[in-house]
C-alpha cells in the first residue's frame, strides 16, 4: 500500500465533484429571466456580492503573504514548502466561495422565475444552486490536498518517516491556508449581512411599518446581498476548512501509529480513499431531491441527506476492508473497528441534525413556546428564547460525547479521528442543502421586489420556510464536526509537540490550568468583538436608512427609488474594518501562548476554547434560529403582521441574527483555527523549549 492510491482516489473524487459543478452551473445559468425587474434587482445583488468579496479578498492578500513569508522563515529545509502549501490552501477557500457565490446570485432569480411553474421546478434550480457550492468545495479541497500530496510525495517519498516528518506538516499549511479564509469569510460575510438585516428590520419593519423584503426599504438589497457572502461563502468556506481539517488530522493521527510501516501507510490512505467515496454518495444522494404535488420541500431534501448518508454507510465496511486487509494496530483493531467508528460520527452528524431541527424548526415544541412568549412583549420573548437557546445544548453534547466514546472505544484515537471524517464524509450534499436556504430565502425577497403574483410567492415562501430549517440543521453539522476535528488536531499537536519530551498535560498542572482559563475566555472575547462590530454597523446602517426616509420622502410613496448601493457600501466598509482585529486574535493567541507560556499552557488553551466554543456556538446558532422561526409563526396568523406580537418577535429575531449568523458560526472556525496553527508551529516549539 502506498500514497499513491491516497493521491489517486482525492484526484478522482475532485474531478468527479468539480464536473459535477460545472454542469450544473451551466445549466442553472442556461434557465431564463423574462421579466426584466427580476433582473434588474437580481443584478444589484450579484453586484453587490461580487464587489464585496473583491474587496475582501484584496484585504486578505497581504495578511495571506505575511503569514506565508513567516512559515518560509520560521521552519528549516523541506518545510520551508509549508509557506506555498499555506497560499495553495487559502486559493482553493477563497475560490470556492467565490465560485459558489456567483452561481447562488444566478439561482435566486432563476428559482423566483421557475416559482411561477410551482414547489417543484423552483426547488430544483434552488437545490442545483447549492450543489454547485456543495461540489466545488469537497472538490477544490480534495484536488489541493492531492497536488500537496503528489508533489510532497514526489519530491521526499512516502515512508512512514518522511510522511510523518516532511509531508503531513507540509500538508498542515494547506489545511492553515484554508482555516485562515474561512475565519475572515465568516466574520466579515457576518457583519456584512447582520448589519443590513437589523437595520432593514428596524427602520423598515418596526419603524416604517413596510413588510419584509419592501423595495422602498434602502437596506434590503444589502440584506440579500448579505445571505450570498455570508450563508453561501462564508459558510463554504466553514465547511471546507472542517473538511480539510478532519482529512488531515485522521492522516496525521494515522501515519503516527506505532504499528508496522504498512499499516502505518494504510491508516494513513484511509481518510482519503473514504472521502473520496462520500464524494460519490453526495454525487448519488443529489438523485433522491424530488418533488411532487402535496410533498414537503423538507422530505425531498431529506430524502436526499438521508440517501447520501445511508450509501455512505454501506459503504464504509468494503472500503475499510479494501485499504486495510487484515492489518490491524491497537490491540488487534481493523476494518471493521475503523468503518464502524466513521459510521459512529456519521450517525451523530445526522442526530445533531436531527436535534437541531427540534430546537429550531418551524412549529415544534420549543420554538411555539417562543411564540407563545411573544404575546406578552420583548422582554419575555429574549428570557424564553435564551432558555431554549440554553437547553440546546444539552443532546448535542450528549452526542459528541458519546460519538467520541464510543469512536475511541471501538478504534482508539485513530476512531475519533475516522469518527470526525465519517460527520463530513458526505458534504457535498450537506452544503449543498445548506446553501439552498439562502438561494430560496433572496427567492422570495426578489418575488416581493419584483411584484411577482401571490401565488408566485407562496411557492417561494414554502421554500424559504424550508431554508431557515436546512440552514439551522447546517449549523449543526458545523458544530459538531468542529468539536470532534478540534479534538483530533489537538491530539495532533499533543502528539508532536510533546513526542519523546515526557511532558505531562494533566489538569492540575498550573501551567495547564491557566491555559485552561484563557482559552475558555477566547470564544467570549471573540463573540464581544463580533457583536460589537454588528451594533456599531447596524447602528451606521440605521442611520443611513432614516436619513433616506426623512431626506427623500418619495421613497415611502414609491415615487423616489431609494440609494441601495449607499447601503451596500456601508455593510462593506464596516465589515471589512471590523473584521481584523477578531481574526488577528485568533491567529496570534495560540502563537503567544506557545512561545511565551509554553506547551503545557496552549495545550490548555486548546481545551478551554474547544470546550467553551462548542458549547456556547450551540447556545448562539439555535437561539438565533428558533428565535427567527418564531416570528415566521407569528407572520402566519392571520393578525400577525403589525401586532405587538409580531413586533416582539421582531426584536427577538434582530437580536438572534447577529447570533446565529456571525458570531455563533465564526466560533466554529475560532477553535479549528487555533488547534491547526498550533499543530504547525508544534515543531518549532518542540525545539523552542527543548
Amino acid at each position: 500500500m502506498t500514497m499513491s492510491y491516497a493521491i489517486a482516489a482525492a484526484a478522482a473524487g475532485a474531478i468527479l465533484a468539480l464536473l459535477y459543478a460545472v454542469v450544473k452551473s451551466a445549466w442553472i445559468f442556461r434557465q431564463r429571466v423574462e421579466s426584466e425587474p427580476l433582473r434588474r434587482i437580481a443584478g444589484y445583488i450579484a453586484e453587490g456580492a461580487r464587489a464585496f468579496l473583491a474587496r475582501e479578498y484584496a484585504v486578505l492578500v497581504p495578511f495571506v503573504l505575511v503569514a506565508a513569508a513567516f512559515l518560509a522563515l520560521a521552519n528549516a529545509g523541506p518545510l520551508r514548502l509549508q509557506a506555498l502549501s499555506f497560499g495553495l490552501g487559502a486559493l482553493c477557500s477563497a475560490a470556492a466561495g467565490f465560485f459558489g457565490m456567483r452561481v447562488a446570485t444566478a439561482a435566486n432569480s432563476r428559482t423566483a422565475a421557475r416559482a411561477a411553474e410551482g414547489v417543484g421546478p423552483a426547488l430544483g434550480v434552488a437545490f442545483a444552486g447549492g450543489s454547485v457550492m456543495g461540489m466545488t468545495v469537497v472538490g477544490l479541497a480534495l484536488a489541493g490536498m492531492a497536488l500537496v500530496l503528489a508533489v510532497g510525495v514526489g519530491l521526499f517519498g512516502d515512508s512512514p518517516a518522511a510522511l510523518n516528518d516532511t509531508v503531513f506538516p507540509i500538508l498542515s499549511g494547506f489545511s492553515l491556508g484554508a482555516s485562515t479564509i474561512a475565519l475572515f469569510a465568516r466574520v466579515g460575510g457576518g457583519i456584512f449581512t447582520k448589519a443590513a438585516d437589523v437595520g432593514a428590520d428596524l427602520v423598515g419593519k418596526v419603524e416604517a411599518g413596510i413588510p419584509e423584503d419592501d423595495p422602498r426599504n434602502p437596506a434590503v438589497i444589502a440584506d440579500n446581498v448579505g445571505d450570498n457572502v455570508g450563508d453561501v461563502a462564508g459558510m463554504g468556506a466553514d465547511l471546507f476548512e472542517s473538511y480539510v481539517g478532519s482529512i488531515v488530522g485522521c492522516v496525521v493521527l494515522g501515519v503516527a501509529m506505532a504499528v508496522p510501516a504498512d499499516t502505518r501507510l494504510r491508516l494513513a490512505v484511509f481518510p482519503l480513499v473514504m472521502a473520496a467515496v462520500g464524494v460519490i454518495a453526495s454525487l448519488l444522494g443529489t438523485l433522491f431531491v424530488r418533488t411532487r404535488p402535496g410533498r414537503s420541500p423538507q422530505r425531498a431534501l431529506n430524502a436526499g441527506t438521508f440517501g447520501a448518508a445511508g450509501l455512505a454507510a454501506l459503504a464504509m465496511y468494503p472500503t475499510a476492508l479494501l485499504v486495510m486487509g487484515d492489518a490491524t494496530y491497537e490491540a488487534g483493531r481493523g476494518a471493521l473497528s475503523i468503518a464502524l467508528s466513521s459510521a459512529f460520527g456519521l450517525v451523530a452528524g445526522t442526530a445533531i441534525g436531527i436535534l437541531t431541527e427540534f430546537f429550531t424548526g418551524t412549529s415544534t415544541p420549543p420554538v411555539r413556546k417562543i411564540a407563545r412568549a411573544c404575546d406578552t412583549g420583548p422582554a419575555t420573548t429574549i428570557i424564553t428564547g435564551m432558555g431554549v437557546g440554553m437547553m440546546s445544548t444539552l443532546p448535542p453534547i450528549l452526542v459528541i460525547s458519546a460519538a467520541i466514546l464510543g469512536a475511541y472505544g471501538l478504534g482508539g484515537l485513530y476512531g475519533i479521528g475516522v469518527a470526525a471524517l465519517g460527520m463530513l464524509l458526505t458534504l457535498g450534499i450537506e452544503l449543498s442543502v445548506d446553501a439552498y436556504g439562502p438561494i430560496a430565502d433572496n427567492a422570495g425577497g426578489l418575488a416581493v421586489m419584483s411584484a411577482m403574483p401571490p401565488e408566485v410567492r407562496e411557492v417561494t415562501d414554502s421554500l424559504d420556510a424550508v431554508g431557515n430549517t436546512t440552514a439551522a440543521i447546517g449549523k449543526g453539522f458545523a458544530i459538531g464536526s468542529a468539536a470532534l476535528t478540534s479534538i483530533i488536531l489537538f491530539t495532533a499537536f499533543a502528539q508532536a509537540a510533546t513526542g519523546g519530551q515526557g511532558l505531562s498535560l494533566a489538569v492540575t498542572d498550573p501551567p495547564v490550568l491557566v491555559g485552561l482559563l484563557l482559552g475558555g475566555m477566547v470564544p467570549f472575547l471573540f463573540s464581544a468583538l463580533a457583536m460589537d462590530a454588528i451594533g456599531v454597523s447596524a447602528f451606521a446602517m440605521i442611520e443611513e436608512v432614516r436619513r433616506q426616509f426623512r431626506e427623500r420622502p418619495g421613497i415611502l410613496m414609491e415615487t423616489e427609488t431609494p440609494d441601495y448601493r449607499a447601503c451596500v457600501d456601508i455593510s462593506t466598509k464596516s465589515a471589512l474594518r471590523k473584521m481584523l482585529l477578531p481574526g488577528a486574535i485568533a491567529a496570534v493567541t495560540p502563537v503567544l501562548v506557545g512561545f511565551l507560556g509554553g506547551i503545557q499552557m496552549l495545550a490548555g488553551l486548546l481545551a478551554g476554547v474547544t470546550v467553551t466554543g462548542v458549547l456556547l456556538a450551540i447556545f448562539m446558532s439555535n437561539t438565533g434560529g428558533a428565535w427567527d422561526n418564531a416570528k415566521k409563526m407569528i407572520e402566519g396568523r392571520v393578525a400577525g403582521k403589525g401586532s405587538d406580537a409580531h413586533k416582539a418577535a421582531v426584536v427577538g429575531d434582530t437580536v438572534g441574527d447577529p447570533f446565529k449568523d456571525t458570531a455563533g458560526p465564526a466560533i466554529n472556525i475560532l477553535i479549528k483555527l487555533m488547534a491547526i496553527i498550533s499543530l504547525v508551529i508544534a515543531p518549532m516549539l518542540k525545539s523552542y523549549w527543548g
